[in-house]
């Protein structure tokens, strides 16, 4: 959430072997293989129930012998997760790797930016501080929003950063958080800016989750504006922010099939000169807003944990595209 009027009022918060005839056997198994496939649990059982031939034992061999999927990284638990609502401990689904799952980001530095924090609701009078954004002045930081179950954004946007950043890891990258829930409030906004360039890094990342109106739904990245003014001067990034704003838009698409906003933006892209995040960086840098956690159909998504590791997919390869182009 990045906008005064996205936050609504805050919440209190075996099998057994036996001897068959060997004519059975293959039937068995993609007897097994089929029934996984329809728990939808295992993608890689998916795939060998669709080749696996109920005929011939050679056939059910290979179908068995296939090298399952390797299993993507599960996320470090989240912190101040309100009580009965999902957290980042659920086990990540195994999956086939994406076409950027192989490159090689040895010698990158990536900002993830995890939107909010969920000390800030019991440090109101720290985040409501105005801090200098170069074009005016915003508050140093906001609680965010929540689904109507009290699902918290800043929870949700630390799980999915923490799925992120396993994923750019494995493929080499050095990854810097502005926080990890390890921070008892914040930090504020101008400090987020300041961090890549702190880090040296080569690209910034903010993710969020949306609080607009319910009956809207869908995803949006936010761009900067050109902004020159009093502190702020982010001309050298408009331009490479604006190119891994469109592969954010389209990676986060294809990873997790969320369309784009109905209610805001345009395609999936907004573009704005307000938000201190991006007035103040001197690395490229986005915004995402994952979903709109006020309307019910995102919410489900965006609170199920199979599908908080296709965001982070998304995430992930959008950043390996941006940096392997460079």
């Amino acid at each position: 959430m990045t906008g005064p009027t996205s936050r609504p009022p805050r919440r209190s918060a075996l099998l057994r072997t036996t001897t068959v005839v060997a004519a059975v056997v293959p039937l068995c198994t993609a007897g097994w293989f089929g029934w996984r496939a329809l728990d939808h649990s295992d993608p890689a059982a998916a795939t060998a129930a669709a080749t696996a031939a109920p005929s011939g034992a050679a056939q059910s061999g290979a179908a068995q012998s296939a090298s399952p999927a390797p299993a993507t990284p599960q996320a470090t638990p989240t912190t101040g997760t309100p009580t009965g609502t999902p957290t980042g401990t659920d086990a990540a689904p195994a999956g086939t790797p994406s076409p950027t799952a192989a490159a090689d980001l040895t010698g990158r530095t990536v900002v993830l930016d995890p939107g909010h924090n969920p000390g800030n609701f019991s440090h109101s009078t720290e985040i409501n501080r105005q801090v200098d954004v170069g074009n005016g002045h915003k508050e140093c930081d906001t609680t965010g929003t929540e689904t109507d179950a009290g699902y918290t954004e800043a929870d949700y946007t630390l799980d999915v950063t923490r799925r992120a950043r396993a994923l750019l890891t494995a493929r080499g990258a050095k990854v810097v958080f502005t926080q990890d829930g390890d921070r008892p409030w914040g930090p504020c906004v101008d400090e987020r800016a300041r961090a890549g360039a702190d880090a040296h890094a080569d690209v910034a990342l903010s993710v969020h989750a949306d609080g607009g109106p319910a009956s809207g739904s869908g995803f949006h990245v936010i761009m900067p504006a050109k902004v020159v003014a009093g502190k702020a001067d982010n001309s050298a990034i408009v331009e490479p922010s604006h190119r891994l704003g469109l592969l954010l838009r389209d990676g986060f698409h294809a990873a997790t099939g969320e369309p784009y906003a109905d209610y805001i933006a345009k395609e999936g892209l907004d573009t704005r000169s307000d938000l201190g995040g991006l007035n103040l960086s001197a690395v490229p840098k986005v915004f995402i807003e994952c979903g709109n956690m006020r309307n019910s159909a995102d919410a489900r998504r965006m609170t199920d944990p199979q599908w908080r590791q296709q965001a982070a997919q998304g995430i992930a390869d959008a950043l390996t595209a941006f940096l392997t182009a460079h």
